[in-house]
């Protein structure tokens, strides 16, 4: 009886061996799950175990099946820690595309390092992280983490689809807290995916999603934090940085927040509060005070960059950042305050997402949220915001990575949703003047002035510290269109009271206006063509949405070579809907002298996916209006 038992338990060790084997291996995913996909996740799955207000436990098992280096980045095999989150576990084993096991990874062979390097003073911050160079492709990771935390402000996102290119077979959420927490959540973008919420109890929370197919990528599309389904979580009372707190209104996370979190952070030597007095003299405007400061901190101090949801929450000591001259983001903006605090010059410590892509502050879900943090000065009804990590801004000036979007302002009576400054599209201006000349072999020889303001003066004024190739590699590229571009001198004058930034630009072309047949032909608009590619897209799925609107005007001289006559001349053009104004306007002033003038006004807003098609016809006619050519004929 023995022989046919143990027969009977090897075979169904084996199968179930094979099984597992098998389980990793590429040919059990569906073709559905593979196309267009740089990788699959096999199964994402995050319990989180809230034990109290002062314990947080969160495993992650992510399972991942990586077709090429594209793919790489989405194994997310990485956790950050500090003296509130500790690693309990990190591993991770590696399977071939038939499911073999060819590689465990224990933690010690995972990297471990600094949050940031260069700095001693935030060594408690760390990251630990999977570095894996993949013999060939495909293959799968296993990867399994478990950390347990003090801090219970932030709960984890579920954000299980990060991006393009990856497709999701199975993602699994669950969440267990007691009911005296006040724990809420807000879902976002569900709508079109295969979501299931399973539990939902005063105690329990789950999710699960299966067969979320890879997408596309969409030229203008949204940010996928708005596109892609994600929950956010928290808790109505919470702990952070060895201090309990509450999240019931912004009011009263604000009190808390200014009470038990900034409270003695704002500290300055004796020393430094007469020099800084000393520093403003008798001047008696706050806003002009606080200019002369802003100044001096910009001059004195240096950005090191930690994350907020990294980095903690508490800013370092103000002595700390006078001393040593350099902090993050709560640091830099807590240490200016204090400096305006020397002054009697009131500000706040502001809370939001930065990035070029505007993100708000979640109005309706009192939590702890953002990345960033700036500071705002009181100014009649509205405030001036401070970007004290930024060594070149001009005082107030918000530039694309905070501009235009809900913000916390933390006062210590309590907490206040404010919308930073909004650039308005007419704002955003790019005013060109230039004069060009051809002569009669065709040869280009001209300058330009181009003066930048609102948004666009952002992406201008890093140019006056840039090194000469760097400025060669950025106006070849802005006028790709003129063959054998030759630049000449290059004047900038940064105008930081007025904030407009003033190229004055010197360039020449051989052979711009090549010459056949007696004929020579040439674009009208040398200095500001729309290049712009907007791709076709058929059975588009996204909206899209045009961030910041701008407005470019453009007023152009143009000397055309003796011994020519004009045969052709494009015709002027007007185009007016919903995405903008665009309008040229070419005067002859002389039997070889041209005006040309151009306006094009783009307006932001968001659209839906159905409204591309119109917005790309709008785009190419603007291009192909820019490209019109004159023809002369030789005499």
């Amino acid at each position: 009886m023995k022989k046919p038992f143990f027969a009977l338990f090897f075979l169904l060790f084996t199968l179930v061996s094979s099984a597992q084997k098998t389980n990793y291996s590429v040919l059990t995913l569906t073709d559905s799950l593979k196309a267009n996909a740089d990788a699959v996740v096999r199964l994402d799955q995050m319990d989180i175990v809230i034990a109290s207000q002062r314990e947080m436990t969160v495993k992650t098992q992510r399972i991942v099946t990586v077709f090429n280096e594209e793919g790489l980045s989405d194994i997310d095999a990485y956790q950050s820690y500090d003296k509130s989150t500790s690693v309990k576990n990190i591993e991770a084993i590696v399977y071939d595309a038939f499911g073999n096991e060819i590689k465990k990874i224990k933690r010690k062979d995972f990297k471990d390092q600094s949050a940031v390097s260069g700095s001693t003073l935030f060594s408690d911050n760390r990251v630990i992280f999977l570095e894996y160079t993949p013999v060939s492709y495909p293959f799968t990771v296993v990867y399994n983490s478990e950390i347990e935390s003090s801090n219970t402000a932030f709960l984890p996102q579920w954000y299980f689809l990060g991006g393009y290119a990856v497709s999701i077979e199975k993602c699994v959420l669950n969440v267990t807290y007691p009911n005296n927490l006040g724990f809420k959540k807000k879902e976002f973008q569900f709508a079109g995916y295969n979501i299931k919420k399973t539990v939902d109890t005063d105690t329990q929370l789950s999710y699960v999603a299966n067969n979320i197919f890879s997408q596309k990528p969409e030229s203008l599309s949204p940010s996928g934090r708005d596109l892609f389904p994600r929950v956010m979580m928290g808790l109505e009372n919470f702990h952070l940085e060895g201090v309990d707190g509450t999240a019931k209104t912004w009011e009263a996370f604000g009190k808390w927040y200014s009470d038990k979190i900034l409270t003695g952070t704002t500290d300055l030597s004796e020393e430094t509060k007469v020099k800084i007095k000393a520093l403003v003299g008798d001047e008696k405007d706050p806003i002009k005070k606080a200019k002369i400061i802003y100044d001096y901190v910009q001059k004195k101090s240096r950005y090191v960059n930690i994350a907020v949801g990294i980095g903690g929450w508490k800013p370092m000591l103000a002595t700390d950042v006078d001393r040593l001259g350099y902090g993050d983001c709560k640091a830099l903006s807590n240490y200016t305050k204090a400096l305006l605090q020397a002054v009697d010059i009131p500000s706040y410590n502001t809370i939001l997402y930065g990035d070029t892509y505007k993100s708000n502050i979640q109005s309706d879900f009192v939590s702890m949220q953002g990345n960033h943090m700036i500071l705002a000065i009181p100014n009649g009804d509205n405030y001036t915001f401070l970007e004290c990590t930024s060594q070149d801004d001009p005082f107030g000036y918000q530039g694309t990575f905070t501009d235009d979007r809900d913000v916390l302002v933390v006062k210590p009576e309590g907490g206040v949703i404010v919308r930073t400054k909004i650039y308005e599209d007419k704002g955003n201006k790019q005013i060109d003047k230039g004069i060009y000349t051809i002569d009669e072999n065709g040869n280009f020889s001209g300058s330009i002035s181009i003066i930048s303001e609102g948004s666009q003066y952002n992406s201008k004024q890093r140019l006056e510290s840039s090194q000469p190739t760097e400025k060669e590699k950025y106006y070849k590229k802005y006028w790709d269109h003129i063959n054998n571009l030759k630049l000449g001198k290059i004047n900038f004058t940064n105008d930081k009271e007025s904030i407009r930034f003033t190229e004055d630009i010197q360039i020449s072309a051989i052979n711009y206006a090549p010459i056949s047949a007696n004929k020579m032909i040439f674009a009208v608009d040398a200095f500001n063509q729309n290049t712009e590619n907007v791709r076709r897209i058929r059975n588009r799925k996204n909206p899209f949405e045009i961030q910041r609107g701008y407005l470019d005007t453009d007023e152009i001289e143009i000397n055309l070579p003796a011994g020519f006559t004009i045969e052709f001349l494009p015709s002027n053009y007007e185009l007016k809907g919903k995405f903008g104004e665009y309008k040229t306007e070419i005067i002859k002033k002389e039997s070889n002298k041209l005006l040309y003038k151009r306006s094009m006004l783009v307006n932001k807003g968001k659209y839906s996916n159905k409204e591309y098609d119109e917005y790309r016809l709008f785009m190419e006619q603007v291009s192909r209006n820019d490209n019109a050519k004159i023809i002369l004929t030789k005499n």
